[in-house]
């Protein structure tokens, strides 16, 4: 019986990169992304073979709609399509909005928010063919209760909460299962940009006194791609009780 199949969108480092892992040690064949870093794509690749999994590297940025045809088309030609979407690919701006640019919000608008859409878009058709799939997407609590100094960033996974939702009632009538995970602080490098002092305020203000970590992200991702099929339009937090 072939294995089951999975795109993981920015897969070369943090969560993306724990999902990758995760999927391919329960035996899916995962398609792995990332959009500069190739050589740690390459890595994870290795890292993937060498324990015995199944992979494929597809480089490309998804915040471009005609790189991720270019990727569907890949994934189409060697597996038929996908049995599960990881939206994962994101990036974080930190400043005030006054001193955003048009590019620099629109560079985090397409690459948090509609690359989820261009990788729904494409990936649909097979699921809603077979009558099964998969989508789940990577948010954040800033996209339910706002982050000062990331107006960008909150509004782009707010919009992905919507984008969840609203998704998980079309597609239910074919079976396909759509949710989100709203992370709280994740110990990724991400927020490696935080200083002793920063980490330790923010560590006070969670009640598990700790960062969550990608692995446990990933074992979240991985427990909804498996959970039963009325499990649906659900935005779930994981955040140490934060929110």
């Amino acid at each position: 019986m072939e294995s089951k199949t999975v795109l993981v969108t920015g897969s070369s480092r943090g969560i993306g990169r724990a999902c990758a892992l995760a999927f391919a040690g329960a035996g899916y064949h995962v398609f792995i992304n990332c959009r500069t870093s190739t050589d740690k794509l390459e890595t994870l690749e290795q890292e993937i073979l060498s324990a015995g999994g199944s992979c494929t590297k597809l480089p490309g940025d998804v915040s471009k709609p005609e790189t991720v045809s270019s990727i569907f088309q890949e994934i189409t030609a060697s597996r038929g399509g996908l049995d599960v979407l990881v939206n994962n690919a994101g990036i974080a701006h930190f400043g005030l909005l006054s001193d955003m640019t048009d590019e620099e919000w629109r560079t985090v608008l397409d690459t948090n928010l509609s690359s989820a859409f261009y990788c729904c878009r494409e990936a649909i058709p097979h699921m809603v063919s077979k009558k099964q799939g998969r989508i789940i997407n990577i948010s954040s609590i800033w996209g339910t209760s706002g982050a000062s100094c990331e107006a960008a960033y909150s509004a782009s996974k707010a919009g992905l909460d919507g984008l969840t939702r609203a998704l998980a009632k079309e597609l239910a009538p074919s079976n396909i299962q759509v949710n989100a995970i709203a992370c709280g602080v994740i110990d990724t490098e991400m927020n490696g940009r935080l200083d002793r002092e920063e980490r330790a305020a923010l560590e006070d203000e969670i009640p598990a006194g700790r960062f969550g970590t990608a692995e446990e992200a990933a074992g979240l991702v991985l427990l909804l791609a498996e959970a039963p099929s009325s499990r649906t339009g659900q935005v779930i937090g994981m955040d140490g009780g934060f929110l």
